[in-house]
């Protein structure tokens, strides 16, 4: 490249078309990055300072910007700040949603609670002298009632057709749960009672067969095993059971021995609710004398091991005939 430095006079003088001056020429060798001129020119040795366009050739935008340190720092600022972007948006949706969900699950927790407390009243009320409600037809004075604690509150709903308590605990715009109760007269009474609209516990054989009868006040229940006590003038032993005129249990039991189960008769009873059900059991001496039985206390045990005790003779002096 040749570059030309005249000295123009501070007052040019008109010259002619096509005449020129000069006063003095300084040429300079400088080799030019695009017409390869000169030593050591040419475009393979151009390296633009700030451009981001390709270079003839192919390479595009990532080798322009590997060779340019500071495009490279400024892209993985970029980069940095939009990951900063992210992260901080992506907490600030996950601490409200956190915070919510904790919230819903003390509310839970609370109406739970509330259910609970609504089933605890229920018993107690229904359990009460003055009340005394042991009936399905009773226990529907249960419906509707309602009872406010804290900031919650309980509803009680009571079904005579399958004897189930329904307590609804509810925290008001937040959260609700029910507790449903089957058999809830179970709760109210002993399930197994003597029959009070049955002939009293009577010898139908005097000291050798008695027999009395038992009512369920609750839902259905299953009775499987006996303990049983007496006092005895002599020596005698219980050799059968009947309930329902069928035999359930055939052997030899002592006064006071363990629990025996059943072994007769399918090995179980079961007696649905309101059901009443004659029960006999058979003294056998083994000598000929027929000894005096008092004080008799059977006791029946159902499937889950809850036992329904009856005291036959509680004056302690031999039951009646029957």
């Amino acid at each position: 490249m040749k570059i030309q430095i005249a000295n123009v006079p501070p007052h040019p003088i008109p010259l002619p078309r096509g005449e020129r001056v000069v006063v003095g020429e300084i040429y300079l060798n400088i080799p030019s990055p695009l017409t390869g001129e000169g030593e050591g020119g040419g475009e393979h040795d151009l390296i633009p300072p700030t451009s981001i366009l390709p270079r003839k050739g192919g390479g595009g935008l990532w080798e322009c910007s590997l060779r340019n340190p500071r495009g490279i720092s400024v892209l993985f600022l970029v980069i940095a700040m939009m990951l900063m972007v992210t992260i901080g948006y992506v907490f600030s949706y996950l601490i409200p949603t956190k915070q919510k969900s904790a919230s819903l699950v003390v509310s839970s927790n609370q109406a739970f609670f509330l259910a609970q407390s609504g089933v605890e009243f229920a018993v107690r009320y229904a359990t009460d002298p003055v009340r005394s409600w042991t009936t399905p037809a009773q226990l529907n004075g249960l419906d509707g009632m309602t009872g406010n604690l804290g900031r919650g509150r309980f509803t009680l709903d009571y079904n005579d057709v399958n004897d189930s308590l329904t307590s609804i605990g509810e925290v008001p715009n937040a959260s609700q749960r029910r507790i449903v109760v089957s058999c809830f007269t179970s709760f109210l009474t002993k399930g197994l009672i003597l029959d009070p609209a049955s002939p009293v516990p009577c010898w139908t054989t005097p000291n050798l067969r008695a027999r009395f009868f038992i009512k369920n006040v609750s839902c259905s229940i299953t009775i499987n095993a006996f303990y049983a006590t007496w006092t005895q003038t002599g020596s005698t032993r219980i050799r059968e059971i009947y309930m329902n005129g069928v035999q359930k249990f055939f052997g030899n039991y002592q006064t006071g021995d363990p629990i025996q189960s059943f072994n007769r008769g399918g090995n179980s009873q079961t007696i649905l609710p309101n059901q009443v059900i004659q029960v006999e059991v058979v003294y056998d001496p083994p000598g000929k004398t027929i000894p005096t039985v008092t004080s008799i206390v059977i006791t029946l045990y159902s499937t889950t091991g809850t036992d329904y005790a009856f005291d036959l003779d509680p004056e302690n002096d031999g039951l009646p005939g029957c």
